[in-house]
């Protein structure tokens, strides 16, 4: 699944030459693919202390905690809820998975035709409020993200729409999941960015949308959420006294709501144990300061800049996207965020897959920078110059870029201003605060184009559908409302496919489609480098690895 974010991470670069900053080893930023590495300071569980507080940065506090649900569904939120909620996998650096065996004890694919899918869950899993997780749980997740009922309003169906029904194994500890179409990444359904919620959150359409609003329920991680304050701006998760697993290193997380462009000055002035790093001064301020490491391995993470091409908009005419797109140097645009930070700044060329994983291949061809080549499609398009500007009955050719007030993003959204300008287009910058920034502006629409950021996962087709299927009433998170029936049709043919070679093949089809649909533009993918105390263990860079909460700590 796909989370949408924007102050937690300003599109950087790959760190593999830090500017008279760079060296190798561990705790270095040095060449990295993705999938190959992490850079987490492993260290068993009997070096690291027992207790202590760990102080994380976030951008706002969540305005939904159920990040399935359309509002809620951000990066940082799913990163928060993790502390505290079950998955069925886990992932080491290179994204192969294991069963995590907290949660269940076996998940199995026991037939093919049709699909069906078992989970078994461990005997001592419980809710924090002491209620046994059960298959109804399971099935709970089944009946709200499965889009029949479109009342649940749901971030994305993750397969659940190809399951034809959920029932009880044999006990209330085991969930059979019977599919009426194959659904190729069926490990992805209750792991990865998807989070199982208790069946009390799920049950209703007004439970599903509604019930976290501003708060947390019942969980079933090592932690839990102990408090939330606004006034201080400040999220407190302790340890979850239910919880019967390994126990957590730690007694507490806390999280301080602060501006990504502090992040790293509180790291110097020790008000932060961890935070991400996204620029050269940023990053030269952590290497200068005694006791500061900065971990460094590349994530599945992007910055893209997205159409809105809802009817009535600017943007509506897909002729007229892929023109705009072909006038944007996207090159330019990786060097200069990149300056300083990589030997070989480099722009991102696919939607589904990012470079390192399996199934990466350059489909931009339809959008490829070709200033004079745009301007002659405007041309016949109709939109004609006048004076500086392009014209067509009497409106100029004119558009907002709306992001978040960064001065990174600002000044990437200059230099797309400065290409346009160059063949007749308008383009004024619209910068947004953070606090519910997509519930008041993305989501419905308030843009012309808007820049963000997207993380993605080791399950990359649950959110093909998600991203850039085009359903009536359902923007899940196609916030461009840009698509067709031939693309959703080749989407249903990718997800259907269980053999994984000619399901990367489908998948590259579907992003050749989305460009030449001018549904979007990837620019750069984020290298993943955090600042981290020299003292902490088992948290920092993970590659595509998740993390084991319970060994999260400091160094004995």
């Amino acid at each position: 699944m796909k989370r949408r974010t924007f102050g937690k991470v300003v599109a950087a670069a790959s760190m593999s030459a830090l500017a008279a900053a760079c060296s190798s080893g561990p705790g270095s930023t040095g060449s990295a693919t993705l999938g190959t590495t992490n850079d987490i300071n492993p260290l068993a569980r009997e070096g690291v202390r027992e207790g202590g507080n760990l102080r994380l940065a976030i951008t706002t506090i969540p305005s939904n905690w159920n990040v399935q649900c359309t509002d809620g569904n951000e990066g940082e939120t799913a990163d928060l809820v993790r502390w505290t909620m079950p998955r069925a996998f886990k992932a080491d650096a290179s994204g192969q998975l294991t069963v995590d065996t907290d949660y269940f004890t076996d998940v199995k694919l026991i037939s093919t035709n049709p699909q069906q899918v078992v989970y078994t869950i461990n005997p001592k899993a419980v809710w924090s409020d002491g209620t046994p997780i059960t298959w109804e749980d399971l099935a709970g997740t089944w009946q709200a993200l499965n889009g029949r009922d479109k009342r649940y309003l749901i971030a994305i169906t993750n397969g659940f729409d190809r399951v034809e029904k959920v029932e009880r194994g044999v006990d209330d500890r085991q969930a059979i999941l019977t599919f009426s179409t194959p659904y190729a990444d069926w490990r992805g359904q209750y792991a990865g960015n998807s989070i199982l919620y208790p069946k009390s959150v799920t049950s209703t359409p007004d439970a599903f949308n509604h019930s976290l609003v501003d708060h947390m329920s019942a969980s079933a991680g090592p932690f839990l959420v102990q408090s939330i304050d606004r006034t201080q701006r400040r999220m407190v998760l302790a340890r979850n006294p239910k919880w019967w697993g390994a126990p957590p290193k730690l007694d507490t997380v806390t999280y301080s709501v602060l501006d990504q462009s502090t992040w790293a000055a509180a790291m110097q002035n020790n008000e932060l144990d961890v935070a991400r790093i996204s620029n050269l001064n940023d990053a030269l301020l952590i290497r200068r300061t005694a006791g500061l490491q900065l971990r460094h391995a590349p994530m599945n993470l992007w910055r893209w800049l997205t159409f809105n091409g809802a009817p009535g908009s600017i943007m509506a005419d897909p002729a007229l996207r892929v023109a705009i797109a072909k006038g944007i140097n996207r090159q330019a645009i990786a060097d200069t965020s990149q300056a300083g930070l990589t030997d070989h700044p480099t722009v991102l060329n696919n939607h589904v897959f990012v470079m390192g994983q399996k199934g990466y291949q350059d489909n931009s061809a339809p959008v490829a920078y070709d200033p004079a080549a745009a301007a002659k499609q405007l041309d016949a398009l109709g939109w004609k110059l006048q004076g500086d500007v392009r014209v067509k009955d009497g409106k100029q050719l004119a558009f907002r870029d709306v992001m978040y007030n960064d001065p990174l993003w600002v000044q990437i959204a200059k230099m797309i201003q400065s290409d346009m300008a160059k063949i007749g287009v308008k383009m004024s910058i619209d910068t947004r605060p953070g606090q519910d920034y997509f519930t008041n502006v993305i989501i419905p629409g308030d843009f012309d184009t808007s820049q963000y950021v997207l993380s993605g996962d080791v399950f990359v087709f649950n959110s093909i559908p998600q991203m850039y299927g085009l359903y009536p009433n359902n923007v899940l998170g196609n916030y461009g409302r840009i698509g067709s029936p031939a693309l959703n049709e080749l989407i249903d043919r990718t997800l259907t496919e269980l053999d994984p070679d000619k399901a990367i093949a489908l998948a590259n089809q579907v992003d050749t489609q989305i460009f030449a649909e001018g549904h979007s533009l990837p620019l750069t993918q984020d290298p993943g480098n955090w600042a981290t105390r020299a003292t902490l263990a088992n948290i920092g860079a993970p590659g595509l690895g998740t993390y084991d909460y319970t060994s999260i700590g400091f160094v004995k």
